[in-house]
Formats: C-alpha cells, structure tokens, sequence
C-alpha cells in the first residue's frame, strides 16, 4: 500500500489501513481539508465546487465519497462524472465554481486513485496552497456543516460536448481540411474516459473511419496505462498492418498523448508538443515554456519562429505559472501533455454569456452548431438528460409527492364512497379534473387495456351496469 502527498495532489492504492494507502478515511479526510482551504481563500460567492473523474474501478467509490464529504461541508457539488482532465478544468470556470477535484491517477495502474486539487480558476494549487492543505488535514483543523446548511449535488454531463465544441471554435483547428483528407484514425484510450471523448472529437472533426482499441470505458486497463512504447505493442502491431494513417494514445485521464506513426513506430510523446508548438507557433508566433525534463527541440522550433524559450519546474502548475510570466502562446511537458492558453482565455471571454444547465434556475446550455454532424450524437443525449433532470425537479420534489398522494388517495375514498352510497370527500367534481362527469369512465376505458389497476375498474364498473339493467 502507498500514499503520496505531492504537488500534483494526493494519490494512493486503493484499501488497506488509513494513512498506508488511499482508505476511506483518507479519501473524506483530505476532501474535508481541501474544502475547509477553499472557504478560507475562495473569492467566489458562490460555495460550488466541480467533481470529475476517470473511469477506474475504483472511481465511483471515491466520487461517492468526495460529494458526501463536499455536502457534509457545506458545498454544493457539480458532478460531471466521466471527464478528462483538461475537461474538468474548462469546467470549474464554467461552472464559476470555486474549485475542483479530479479523481484521477492519470498513468498509475489500475489499482490506484487520486485527488487532484484545482482552485477557482481551474488550475492546480501551487506548492505553498498544496502545503496547506496538508497541514490542515493533518492537523484536523475542518468542521462540518450543520443539519440546515448541508450542500447539494448536481449532475451534469455536459461538459464533454461543450469542451468539443471549443476546440471546433478555435481558429487554428480546420475541420474542412480534416474532413477532406479522408484519413483512417486508430485509437487507444486504455479502457478509460478516453475511449468516448476522443472517438466523439474525432467524429466532430470529420474524421468517418476509426478504429477504436480499448475504448470501452470500463477501467479495467487492457494494458499498463502509461504512453510508452513498451506498453503499446498492441497499437503498434495494428498500424504495422496498414490499417490506418495515424493512432493516438492517451492515458486514463486524457492529459497526455502519444503519436504512432503509420509504420507502427512511435513518434514519441517528446514530440507531441514541439509538433503541436510548430504549427502553432506558424500562425501565431510567441514564446513557448516546458519543464526542465524535456528536450531542447522546443526551444529549437520556437527560436525558429523569432520567440523566446523558458523552462520551468517539473508539474503542470509550474509550467502554467511561467507562461503567465513570460506570456507564452504554447507550453507543456515532454510527457505529451500540451497546454493552449487560447482554449481558456476564448472560454473566460464567453463566462458571461455561456449558460450552465446544472442549476434548474439557469437557462438552458449553448447548443453546438448544427451545421457539425459529428456533434449530432452527443446533442441527442445531451437532450435527454436535460429532459431527464426537469421529471426530477417537478416530480420528485416533496410538494408534488405529497399532492400526488393526497389526490390518490381522494380518488380511492370516492370510489368507496360511490359503492357504499355514503357522500363523496370532493362535493364539487366538476372542478376536479379527473373527477368530472365521465372522467372516471373514460380513464378507465384508456386504461384497462395496460395495466391490472385499470382492468379491475373497468370489470366493477360492467358488474355495475349488469347490475342496473337488471333492476330497471
């Protein structure tokens, strides 16, 4: 068993005594640190917090966990349930919550999980917030909500489309030549979240052939989930067979990629972001940063390009905290990991005007583009959740059960009012919409035909018609 507090979040394997892995109590007790930190140094008004995850095995244990411990302290809990990494992020700034958590070990094997800590603007806590947050779990320094301010959990799948819908908006991204290219795609997603974003980005691209290996998002890892070429043989062995033009690989959280060649070599995740930093830097040229683990061929390509090259500290937050010093239009870790200032700041612009349809009291979301076919899918779903979640608000709530009961039980009491002779509990029926004359006859005859309930009115109400021409 193993727990390791770090800079990336606290991970661990699943089970075994508190404090020697990732335990039940482990799991309430840093998610109770983590919200007691956010109270603390949130400027939000709002006491939200985004919750996604990968598909693990182990994940919907944790998430369970997190969302009760988050609504034991108080917040109101947004969950997106399968997510990518960088998916979760647009949506802590979607959501205008005043944090998140992504459960997610990213490429550790199945048997393990995470807590990844995100602030009010979707980026990882800093060394200095991490230390804090251990401190104050360490120290038990949380109190829980009383019985009349308990939080609330939301659901809301949306985000998957929505972050799709972005990356189709972005200037750099031509769906036209995509889609005329005719290409044959592989992918490998690990048996995780991947194996339904990114067949579905593809899709939305325009691309009509893909070949999909280990995309059943099921968490039980075809194979060890890191990118590497000793773990991709499989893939590797498919594009040898000329079957495709190109295979992408993620690992379970999607923030990392690998590129097969059509030759079934690797093109190395190293080159993930000098490639992707080439085409960018071509149109739009600027400064570009990575971690002190990479190569130099991104400093390179950017020097190439007239732009100034920075390295920083191994972790995403680091590498995040420098591109902000030095205004870098391109950064990310040799590790494949790619980060694209442009896809946030496009989403901050729109913060204001893009609804959010977790809340009841918020409108509806943006619709993507019609003119997309490859969105078409996801919209349908997408729709039957919205109408999925309105039944829940205005049929399950306490105050139409109760009216529903009561009317019910109305209709019973006169039914045995009626067979009795005795004066009905409803005097006035014709202010009653389903006791009006003949409703009752009507509703029946509809009925009868679909359930036992119906039949056996309609079997009294014969018995009473034979009845009454026998004494006439």
């Amino acid at each position: 068993m193993s727990l390791i507090k770090s800079i990336s979040g606290i991970r661990g394997t699943i089970g075994g005594n508190p404090g020697e892995g990732l335990s039940p109590i482990d799991i309430v007790k840093f998610t109770a640190a983590f919200a007691t930190f956010i109270a603390k140094n949130t400027k939000k008004t709002s006491r939200t917090i985004v919750v996604g995850r990968d598909a693990r095995l182990s994940g919907s244990m944790v998430r369970d966990l997190v969302a009760g411990t988050l609504t034991g302290m108080g917040f109101d809990v947004v969950d997106i349930n399968l997510a990518s990494t960088p998916t979760t992020e647009l949506a802590v700034t979607g959501e205008d919550a005043c944090g998140g958590l992504i459960l997610t070990a990213s490429h550790n094997p199945r048997q393990w999980n995470a807590l990844k800590l995100l602030n009010e603007k979707g980026e990882f806590l800093n060394a200095q917030e991490g230390a804090e947050v251990l401190r104050i779990a360490d120290a038990g320094e949380f109190t829980f909500a009383e019985v009349d301010n308990l939080g609330k959990v939301y659901t809301n799948t949306t985000y998957n489309r929505r972050h799709i819908e972005q990356v189709l908006a972005l200037p750099l991204v031509d769906r036209e030549a995509i889609a005329k290219a005719g290409f044959t795609v592989a992918v490998d997603a690990v048996n995780s979240v991947g194996g339904i974003v990114i067949p579905q980005l593809l899709r939305a691209l325009g691309v009509k052939k893909i070949i999909e290996l280990n995309c059943a998002a099921t968490g039980d890892f075809a194979h060890t989930p890191e990118p590497i070429p000793e773990n991709l043989t499989g893939i590797s062995d498919l594009m040898r067979g000329g079957n495709a033009d190109v295979a992408f690989v993620v690992d379970p959280d999607v923030d990392r990629l690998a590129i097969v060649c059509e030759n079934g070599d690797m093109f190395g995740e190293e080159y993930t972001l000098v490639s992707v930093a080439d085409y960018v830097l071509s149109h739009t040229p600027g400064n570009t940063v990575s971690n002190l683990s990479s190569s130099r061929a991104l400093r390179d390509v950017t020097e190439a390009h007239g732009g100034t090259y920075s390295a920083a500290a191994v972790g995403e937050v680091n590498v995040t905290t420098k591109m902000k010093e030095t205004n870098a239009v391109i950064g990310g870790e040799g590790n494949g990991g790619v980060i694209y200032p442009e896809l946030r700041s496009r989403r901050a612009r729109r913060r204001g005007s893009v609804p959010h349809p977790s809340r009841p009291q918020r409108q509806e979301s943006q619709r993507a583009p019609q003119a997309v076919p490859g969105l078409r899918d996801i919209q349908v779903q997408d729709s039957a959740h919205r109408r999925h979640r309105r039944r829940r608000y205005t049929c399950c709530c306490q105050g139409k059960i109760r009216r529903r009961e009561n009317h019910r039980h109305r209709r019973r009491q006169n039914r045995l009012s009626r067979q009795l002779g005795t004066p009905p509990q409803v005097k006035h029926r014709a202010h009653h919409p389903h006791l009006r004359r003949g409703a009752h006859r009507r509703r029946g005859s509809q009925t009868c035909r679909k359930n036992p309930r119906g039949r056996r009115l309609a079997e009294i109400m014969a018995d009473f018609l034979s009845v009454f021409r026998k004494n006439a």
